[in-house]
């Protein structure tokens, strides 16, 4: 099988990079028990970008390679050590491609050089238990999850840009006329459909410069699938004119120049959108004896129609001057009719940090559905392995408002809860109020190992306290032990005869 050297249209598949977890450490210190948490962030994953470069002419690099994909992010790690970010991938296509959807949906034109398109961003990093610190939560004991980048499916189109598109059936002379008027050097061969590839030339006649371009010859029924052109035509819809290259010297039986221009229309018609474009016909061949009788005899016909004819040769050049002058005038009209977008002001209003607080709540079979950018993404940094990071998400999800909206539309205790699109959602039990997480919570997500003092320091305070009414004999050593066990060393001081004297018994006689 051939291998294709030049590609104007590839399916591509692309993935962004996904973020790095964080880590739930504590800082260790001797000494330090409990220095605090120290968990770093994780690295958000790189992006796709699509960067248009004018040394790029095909896509067929994307055609041998489909799949795409860009760097993960670095986990993070103790110490407030935060993860590597991702690499972003760059993708460079050439000037004129369009980027759509399968489905035909238009996502981007690339055109001018440079132009950039971040097609598929990256996954956000997950915070560590250092960033999720605070006054209520003094030492999280875990981190949130990195999300995965975007991955789609896009459809890469190269749409040549250039001012005068030529068009014709095969062997019409298209290749040598480029070639005649410009530095262009396509293949040229006396056999229909030498041109395979489109063709690119640029061309100056006076102070105009322009590009010109051809397609591989379209020849009759090329909409149902004959012949090349028709799936080259796109290279022609940037156009602001187009050139029909008549062959007024073939040795094909039927053909005539006149029958040759209403085959090409049609198919151009059928095409669609290419109805507005003004048409020039240069009847080709003229150096041909058989070529300029035919010629001559067609041109006031043509004419008549209000078409602009010009009698050339792309071999001995003849007309070829007032040809390139007539694709000149046209391209200055378009240049000068193209309207001047004014550049704007740009203003620029930042989301907020958390993105968008809007969610809703469908009833469905399967249960209470949840859907919103919050939610889902909350859904995705969460650890389910861990409770406390499960507390930690039904205290956000309160915060937001799902618990108390699903109270307002009905729902019941132990009713399905499902977060999150059918492909990719998690399912919970409805339990309002309920303390979430591990037995150490008290509120959701709310840790309260550092709301009471620990047993030694407790114990500290009890001896200075008793300290205060000590003997004079007793140590500190003294009143700890006694404090420790009461029953054997008894009170420091008591009277004798009474309850306190350990000596003393019921049955004792009296003083």
């Amino acid at each position: 099988m051939a291998v294709p050297t030049f590609v104007d249209q590839v399916t591509l598949h692309i993935s962004a990079g996904r973020g790095g977890n964080g880590v739930a450490s504590v800082h260790r210190e001797k000494f330090k028990p409990l220095g605090g948490p120290d968990g770093g962030n994780g690295g958000p994953g790189g992006s796709v970008i699509l960067r248009v470069d004018p040394d790029v002419t095909t896509l067929i690099d994307y055609h041998h390679s489909p799949k795409r994909r860009a760097e993960n992010g670095g986990q993070g790690a103790g110490d407030h050590k935060n993860g590597a970010h991702g690499s972003d991938l760059v993708l460079t296509v050439p000037d004129g491609t369009v980027v759509s959807t399968p489905k035909g949906t238009v996502l981007a034109d690339m055109t001018g050089a440079g132009t950039e398109m971040v097609i598929a961003a990256g996954g956000r990093g997950g915070l560590g238990n250092a960033a999720l610190a605070s006054s209520k939560r003094k030492a999280p004991g875990f981190a949130l999850l990195g999300e995965p980048g975007e991955e789609l499916e896009i459809v890469l189109e190269l749409k040549v840009v250039a001012d005068i598109g030529l068009v014709g059936f095969p062997s019409a002379g298209k290749s040598s006329l480029i070639a005649a008027i410009s530095r262009a050097r396509p293949k040229i061969a006396d056999y229909p459909f030498t041109t395979l590839v489109p063709n690119l030339g640029v061309v100056t006649a006076g102070d105009t410069t322009f590009t010109v371009a051809d397609v591989p010859g379209l020849i009759e029924g090329a909409s149902e699938g004959r012949g090349l052109g028709h799936d080259f035509l796109r290279h022609i819809e940037r156009c602001a004119a187009l050139v029909h290259v008549v062959d007024t010297a073939t040795m094909e039986p039927g053909r005539n120049p006149v029958e040759d221009l209403d085959i090409i229309e049609n198919e151009l018609s059928r095409y669609g959108g290419l109805e507005d474009r003004p048409r020039l016909v240069a009847l080709n061949k003229v150096d041909v004896p058989d070529g300029r009788d035919i010629s001559d005899f067609v041109v006031d016909e043509l004419r008549e129609r209000g078409l602009r004819v010009f009698q050339i040769s792309a071999m001995s050049t003849e007309g070829l001057r007032e040809l390139t002058f007539a694709m000149a005038e046209i391209v200055q009209r378009a240049r000068a009719e193209k309207e001047v977008v004014e550049a704007k002001r740009i203003i620029l209003r930042p989301a907020s940090a958390d993105g968008n607080d809007t969610f809703t709540i469908t009833d469905t079979q399967d249960g209470w559905r949840v859907r919103g950018e919050k939610p889902e993404r909350w859904i995705r940094q969460t650890d389910f392995s861990n409770d406390e990071a499960v507390g930690f998400l039904s205290d956000r999800l309160n915060r937001l408002g799902v618990e108390t909206r699903l109270l307002e539309l009905g729902a019941q205790e132990g009713d399905t809860v499902i977060i999150g699109h059918e492909d990719n959602s998690v399912v919970f039990d409805f339990k309002p109020g309920i303390d979430a997480g591990a037995e150490m919570l008290g509120r959701r997500g709310e840790d309260q190992r550092f709301d009471h003092s620990r047993p030694a320091a407790r114990r500290r305070r009890a001896i200075d306290e008793a300290m205060d009414e000590r003997t004079e004999t007793e140590t500190r050593a003294d009143v700890a032990r006694r404090l420790d066990k009461p029953e054997r060393y008894g009170p420091k001081s008591y009277t004798i005869g009474t309850a306190e004297d350990p000596d003393w018994a019921e049955d004792d006689p009296g003083e």
